[in-house]
């Protein structure tokens, strides 16, 4: 029972521990991971793009989920947004494994294997980061599992 109280008290430190934010240096063009045909995908007849960042430092959490998706703006520009974690990115992403799906009630879906720096073991641990997108709001959801 005790175990059940500290996974529920640290609940909502791990829900928020992955970050949407609006794009920054992360999302800038020279990271984009290579090769490049390999960590881009298009979604919804392509006005959901995904791609894969490499910031490469730190080392330990270079990588980032960039995501251009509706709404537009008044000069046709999507949205611009990257997911990170715990201030930084992932410690590894496997973009090849990244999985995509559609629920009416919720919006586009996806399933990305990472991998999360653990510093008390200095070691990574395996997480699937899922993130949801509705595109007439913009909003987008996210969630380590």
């Amino acid at each position: 029972m005790i175990r059940f109280a500290a996974a529920l008290a640290l609940a909502p430190v791990l829900a928020q521990a992955q970050e949407v934010q609006p794009c920054d240096w992360q999302a800038s063009a020279w990271n984009l991971a290579e090769p490049w045909e390999e960590n881009i995908r298009t979604f919804a007849n392509g006005a959901v793009r995904l791609a894969l960042l490499d910031t490469i430092e730190p080392a330990a959490a270079a990588f980032h989920l960039l995501i251009l998706s509706p709404p537009y703006a008044e000069l046709g520009d999507r949205q611009c947004r990257t997911i990170g974690y715990q201030g930084a990115g992932f410690s590894g992403a496997d973009f090849a494994a990244l999985t995509a799906g559609y629920d009416p009630a919720v919006g586009l879906i996806f399933t990305l294997p990472v991998q999360v720096y653990d510093a008390d073991t200095a070691g990574f641990v395996g997480r699937a980061l899922r993130v949801t997108l509705n595109q007439a709001t913009g909003a987008i959801g996210t969630a380590l599992q």
